[in-house]
């Protein structure tokens, strides 16, 4: 005899089997105001989880996401587009027609206006520099960048050369060589993209500082020895737009017959 009643002993006895019951934690042996039944004899009130608590069905992994929450994450996919990589290219691209209007201004021959002229465009190859490499290392690329930055590279570019051989600093075929090249190499990532991506090397990355300043120089109504020095850095742009292009038809005819031969060893596997 221990002098336990034996109500008591029972009601222990209870709890200790349902302690046992699979499932059965010590929360639900709190939650409610008194396990098993109410003074009355009817089953006491069980705690039922709210929406907002763990394990809730509004989420599959029991935590309710926040209100809003998923408006915020389609609002924020759908203005993904203006992000400041992209921003940078529409001022390259909105800076072409002003650009072009500076230079052309009051016959195109005063020093004021073709400074004002050299601005432009070397804000304009200022942000070429920064809007890629914003867009790669903040993971702002989109399909509008893709698409946009390279054709407002080269129509700054393009624009500068037009209207320099237009006033008659810079001969024709120097400009035909320069756009002849840049389009060419552009139509020719489109023929192999395929088979692969074809990267830009550091010599094309030369390339196009190179051109910067030398179009830039010619911009600018430059004098005696610097106009002597702006002659040299064109031809210096020159080879190296010359030599990079014929290193990317390379790579280009090296990946598509990677491409023709990787597509054809697939092919004899998938016959075997």
């Amino acid at each position: 005899m221990t002098g336990i009643p034996a109500s008591a002993a029972g009601g222990s006895s209870r709890a200790r089997g349902a302690a046992s019951m699979p499932g059965a934690t010590g929360a639900s042996a709190m939650s409610g105001p008194k396990a098993g039944k109410g003074p009355s004899g009817a089953p006491a009130a069980q705690a039922v989880p709210g929406p907002d608590a763990p394990g809730s069905s509004d989420s599959p992994d029991g935590v309710r996401p926040p209100r809003g929450g998923k408006l915020t994450a389609a609002a924020v996919n759908q203005a993904s587009v203006w992000n400041v990589a992209n921003l940078l290219t529409m001022l390259r691209l909105v800076l072409v027609p002003g650009f072009v209007a500076l230079m052309l201004a009051d016959g195109g021959y005063d020093p004021a206006w073709r400074s004002l002229a050299w601005a432009a465009f070397a804000i304009a190859m200022i942000t070429d520099l920064f809007d890629g490499h914003l867009a790669r290392t903040y993971n702002l690329v989109t399909d509008f960048g893709k698409i946009a930055d390279p054709i407002a590279d080269k129509a700054i570019m393009g624009a500068a050369l037009i209207c320099l051989s237009w006033l008659g600093d810079l001969p024709w075929w120097v400009t035909g060589v320069i756009l002849g090249r840049e389009l060419g190499i552009t139509l020719l990532r489109f023929l192999v993209i395929r088979y692969g991506v074809i990267p830009a090397s550091r010599g094309g990355k030369l390339k196009t500082l190179t051109q910067g300043v030398a179009v830039g120089m010619y911009v600018l109504a430059l004098t005696g020895w610097l106009a002597t020095l702006r002659f040299w850095v064109m031809a210096v742009a020159l080879v190296l737009t010359v030599v990079t292009g014929l290193d990317y038809v390379r790579q280009a005819i090296v990946l598509r017959r990677r491409g023709i031969d990787e597509r054809r060893a697939a092919a004899e596997e998938a016959e075997r």
